[in-house]
């Protein structure tokens, strides 16, 4: 994965990023439109030049001003997927995946055609041409061609950007299972919080040009200093559970974290399965006894970790449940007549309803979970 420290300017934007993303998996770069995501990632292509600073991965240096390094582009091994696919409009499928392991020459990773092909579903487009295909099957043949180019690392900027929501959600699972089949490193650019909550294992924000936290997804996404920049209507919590139960009466499935489970709607996979779920802050009711007679079905213990009483009518508090964080908004008013403060005891009501479910090809350290 990349480390990087390096300034550069563009125009009247500066960028000054730091990041060490040490672990393996996904990391994905999130911000709104204009913090400066693809910047970085063509930094890291070496399709902008850093004025100063240095850029390794892999364990490979290729850029570092001090130096004199600036390797070129067309040799750090990157597969680049742009927002649009930029595929050969006058070769067929086959023949744009064929350029793709062209390029690898002798740095060759083991990846092949015929693996890359099944595990993008390439299968029946190999003879077709790129203005014959949707969007979605677009990107994935853009994919493929990077992939074939034995990269040390792939960087996916905005790949879904373009697509309507049938097309993303066609794409997505294709997305999730890449590093597990692969084992190529992954920086995926995003300012769709539900595309980084499905796919990153690591999470940086990125704003003003700076990185303003990177971590793990879900001790990220649960941080209250950074509810502006994740955006507060889409605030919650990102956790990771395993599937422990169905319950064919009634359609639910139970979920395990830590010494505590969650009733969801029914969940199509197999007990032991790795299923994330997000919770959004605007979901969750605390109690300071449990309470009775409720039709949500999760009531579940924890204790205030976090709290941000804001100036208007809201306050946002962290809530330790079973090991992991949700998050939660309550209005001030509840905050004063619930006597709340750190470490006061509360019970997180959750509607199953309201959680959002997704079956991960691997767990969160990035093994594959199933």
């Amino acid at each position: 994965m990349p480390l990087l420290d390096f300034r550069m300017t563009q125009g009247a934007f500066a960028l000054d990023v730091k990041l060490d993303a040490a672990t393996g998996g996904v990391l994905a770069l999130f911000g709104r439109s204009g913090a400066g995501k693809t910047s970085i990632v063509r930094a890291i292509a070496g399709l902008a030049r850093p004025t100063a600073g240095t850029i390794k991965i892999a364990g490979r240096t290729l850029f570092d001003s001090a130096a004199g390094i600036d390797v070129p582009a067309t040799q750090r091994r990157i597969g680049y997927v742009f927002q649009d696919a930029r595929l050969f409009p006058h070769l067929r499928v086959a023949a744009n995946l064929r350029y793709g392991q062209a390029r690898a020459g002798r740095h060759g990773k083991g990846i092949e055609f015929d693996a890359v092909v099944d595990l993008l579903g390439l299968r029946d487009l190999l003879a077709r041409h790129p203005f014959g295909l949707s969007g979605g099957e677009r990107q994935r043949v853009a994919i493929g061609r990077a992939l074939l180019a034995q990269p040390d690392i792939l960087l996916l900027d905005e790949p879904l950007a373009s697509l309507d929501a049938p097309r993303k959600a066609e794409l997505l699972p294709y997305l999730d299972a890449l590093h597990v089949r692969t084992k190529v490193p992954i920086v995926y650019v995003s300012h769709a919080l539900d595309e980084v909550v499905r796919l990153a294992d690591t999470l940086a924000i990125v704003d003003g040009g700076r990185i303003a936290a990177c971590g793990a997804l879900a001790d990220v996404m649960s941080r209250l200093d950074l509810r502006p920049l994740v955006g507060r209507f889409e605030a919650g919590a990102a956790i990771d559970t395993t599937l422990l139960r169905h319950d064919a009466a009634y359609a639910l499935s139970y979920l395990a974290f830590g010494d505590s489970e969650m009733a969801v709607p029914q969940i199509e996979a197999e007990p032991g399965a790795f299923v994330r779920v997000r919770i959004r802050a605007r979901d969750v009711l605390l109690a300071t006894q449990r309470p009775e007679g409720l039709s949500a079905r999760n009531v579940l213990a924890g204790h205030v970790v976090d709290l941000i009483p804001e100036t208007g009518a809201y306050a946002e508090l962290a809530v330790v449940v079973g090991g992991q964080r949700l998050v939660a908004r309550i209005t001030r008013a509840a905050l004063d007549a619930l006597d709340l403060a750190l470490g006061s005891p509360v019970f997180a009501v959750v509607k199953a309803v309201a959680v959002e479910r997704i079956v991960r090809s691997r767990d969160s350290s990035g093994r594959n979970a199933g």
